[in-house]
């Protein structure tokens, strides 16, 4: 009788249900296969019911880290042993990882954000976050960080962004006058423009706002598709395009930067952009 196959040293994954359509497999384990590491990265379909049975697991179980999504970024708070400030600024985590004995919470998505405005001097900049959902919450937690000027933000609901501005101390504002505002840095994190019942669908009509004189950055949250309308309708208005595909490979980068010491190496960016259909044409 053959003997059983051995477990790699590691073991990661991604916590959420459902997790059909994650890419964070392909990028973890690319990254491992390319270092030539003995781990591996899985998914974990889990559903809420079950969550403190599974982090009870965590804790048993030799697992080395993992990533978390959609629905249990806040549910899985309580039951850690510690989490980061920007994690707590965000009000959620997406990554979780050891000190010694301790479990801790971290959320990369604000360190992600924050990846392709490195450069910017976002304290002397002025911003319109348009959405109040998870994703808002980290931009928020990441303009908060850096010192941001000034952040007016607004939802089609006109009701759903009010806590959040309190919270931040940023400026509510109606849908309807999102327009009005002069803003250095225009940010989306709502679903309009997401593959699916919103692609083709925009959140603002730059023909309604003069930009071209501005240097503005148009920042879209959604990676799939690459290309929205969004961002279409913005570098046609004469701003810089900041994709999603920033702030998912940021947040990744950081959350293998966290579990390892190591920096992503070059091939998982080809293997997302080839995924997403914006690299070489595959043989």
């Amino acid at each position: 009788m053959s003997a059983p196959p051995l477990l790699p040293k590691h073991l990661y994954g991604v916590l959420g249900w459902p997790l059909a359509q994650s890419l964070s497999p392909l990028l973890h384990n690319t990254a491992f296969q390319a270092l030539g590491m003995d781990s591996v990265y899985l998914r974990w379909e889990i559903a809420p019911e079950k969550l403190s049975a599974f982090v009870e697991s965590v804790r048993i179980l030799p697992i080395s880290g993992c990533s978390v999504t959609i629905p249990h970024k806040v549910a899985i708070v309580p039951f850690l042993d510690r989490i980061s400030r920007q994690a707590t600024l965000a009000g959620a985590v997406n990554t979780l990882y050891w000190e010694g004995e301790t479990l801790c919470g971290d959320n990369t998505d604000v360190s992600g954000f924050l990846a392709p405005l490195c450069h910017m001097p976002l304290q002397d900049m002025s911003v319109l976050l348009l959405g109040a959902g998870g994703a808002a919450r980290a931009a928020a937690a990441g303009l908060q960080l850096r010192g941001c000027r000034q952040v007016w933000i607004c939802t089609p609901s006109d009701k759903s962004h009010l806590s959040l501005a309190e919270e931040f101390g940023f400026t509510p504002l109606l849908w309807a006058d999102r327009h009005r505002v002069q803003a250095n840095l225009l940010i989306n994190t709502t679903p309009l423009g997401m593959r699916g019942k919103h692609e083709g669908v925009s959140p603002y009509d730059f023909s309604l706002s003069s930009w071209e004189s501005r240097g503005a950055v148009a920042y879209d949250i959604v990676y799939n598709p690459l290309t929205t309308r969004f961002l279409c309708d913005a570098g046609a208005a004469g701003l810089h395009c900041i994709s999603g595909l920033e702030m998912f490979y940021g947040q990744a980068s950081a959350q293998f930067q966290l579990w390892t010491g190591l920096l992503f190496p070059t091939v998982v960016r080809q293997e997302l952009e080839k995924a997403l259909g914006c690299g070489p044409a595959k043989k």
